[in-house]
């Protein structure tokens, strides 16, 4: 075993627990919106379509209802995901287990630079300042995402006309731990912004052959002395699920 047992990745597919280890009578749809938006956000999105429940990913703290909606005749899948990257993963990498193949995350960030509220980024890059991609992908400082849907994202927004920066984001499983010391790190490094998930769902995605991308909303700030609130992003929540929806469907 090596110093830092965090970095001795284990490239075998097979664990002692696998995702689909309850073998459920489950098929998810191929294309799959995964969004950090909460279970009201996601049940106005829903309303507006044709949809039906398919089943539930059950833990000892939560149950995660997961849903198929049909648009233009075609079946998209969506659930809620959990904050956090362990929580965040275990659900994505259940769901991939199941049938999901292409996946668009969606969600909140912290703004690092002067950014206003609401702005819409694309990450290429994520900085693994967290645990869990360390199980999915060999030590590396950063994981790239998905070339081709990250700029198929980025084209989709601006169709519907939204103008979503490409960015590089610093992922942290550490949330009250982002002293303002790493904040002037992160800056320097040419990071934007900071949020709880986007390395580790990359680097699940990239172990398990699945095509990942992730459209990010600015909500607070840490740009400025003292933390900034402001109103968390909520009135991007129907807007980022609407151009994951109009992406999924261009494939």
């Amino acid at each position: 075993m090596s110093k830092l047992p965090l970095f001795e990745f284990d490239s075998n597919p097979q664990a002692v627990l696998q995702p689909n280890h309850e073998h459920l009578n489950l098929k998810l749809p191929a294309k799959f919106i995964y969004g950090f938006v909460g279970s009201s956000s996601l049940s106005k999105f829903l309303s507006a379509f044709p949809h039906r429940k398919l089943g539930e990913f059950v833990c000892i703290s939560k149950t995660t209802p997961i849903y198929a909606f049909t648009y233009q005749g075609q079946e998209i899948g969506i659930c809620e995901a959990s904050l956090g990257a362990p929580a965040a993963t275990q659900i994505m990498d259940w769901l991939i287990a199941y049938g999901a193949q292409t996946i668009i995350a969606t969600g909140s960030c912290g703004a690092l630079v002067d950014l206003p509220e609401n702005t819409l980024l694309i990450p290429e890059r994520a900085l693994r300042d967290e645990g869990t991609s360390y199980h999915y992908l060999p030590a590396q400082t950063t994981v790239t995402l998905n070339r081709k849907l990250t700029e198929l994202l980025a084209q989709v927004s601006t169709a519907h006309g939204y103008q979503a920066q490409v960015c590089q984001t610093w992922t942290t499983d550490g949330f009250y731990r982002e002293t303002r010391t790493k904040v002037k790190h992160r800056i320097a490094a040419g990071y934007q912004v900071v949020e709880m998930e986007c390395a580790a769902l990359a680097a699940c995605a990239a172990f398990r052959h699945v095509d990942f991308a992730q459209l990010l909303f600015t909500a607070d700030s840490l740009y400025s002395s003292t933390h900034d609130a402001r109103g968390w992003g909520e009135d991007s929540h129907q807007v980022v699920l609407k151009i994951c929806l109009h992406t999924l469907m261009t494939l």
